[in-house]
């Protein structure tokens, strides 16, 4: 099974569900993570996101994320999906999802490989608004949500 996907084109959500968990009897939860594009941000108005990557290399990264959220917590499956290009707001950008045998652990795991993905991921993010387009920089609030499961970026600025 395919676990992780980089691609221009949008996802049907249901069939990804559907697809993970693939018929079997032994999955106790099904948990995901849907991102979209924000039109607005406390700086600026959004009007598109742009999103680079280096193929091959971010597949691997997020590979390695999933294989270490699988071992922490017990998951049964799971499924990366991120678009890249161009896009615009209310698209969805992100699908995050996890098979485990009980919730907690599904929840958990979806929660860490976002946290995860947002601090690890390489990924290049460009805002375009009305004074033009920007780099997005890495965020002080994505590293500290990677730090309550005891895990460091430093990524992020002084910025938040």
């Amino acid at each position: 099974m395919v676990r992780v996907r980089i691609q221009q084109a949008d996802f049907d959500i249901g069939a990804e569900l559907a697809a993970l968990q693939g018929g079997c009897t032994d999955v106790g939860a099904v948990a995901s993570f849907v991102g979209c594009v924000r039109g607005h941000t406390r700086e600026d108005d959004i009007s598109a996101l742009t999103l680079e990557h280096y193929p091959g290399m971010t597949e691997r990264a997020i590979e390695a994320m999933i294989d270490l959220a699988q071992a922490r917590f017990g998951l049964q499956g799971a499924r990366v999906i991120h678009r890249v290009g161009r896009l615009l707001p209310g698209e969805r950008i992100v699908l995050v999802a996890v098979t485990a045998p009980h919730r907690r652990a599904a929840f958990q795991g979806c929660e860490f490989l976002m946290d995860y993905l947002k601090t690890h991921a390489p990924f290049w993010k460009k805002e375009a608004t009305p004074q033009g387009e920007r780099w997005v920089d890495a965020r002080v609030a994505d590293d500290e949500a990677l730090r309550r499961w005891g895990l460091t970026s430093d990524n992020a600025g002084p910025q938040s």
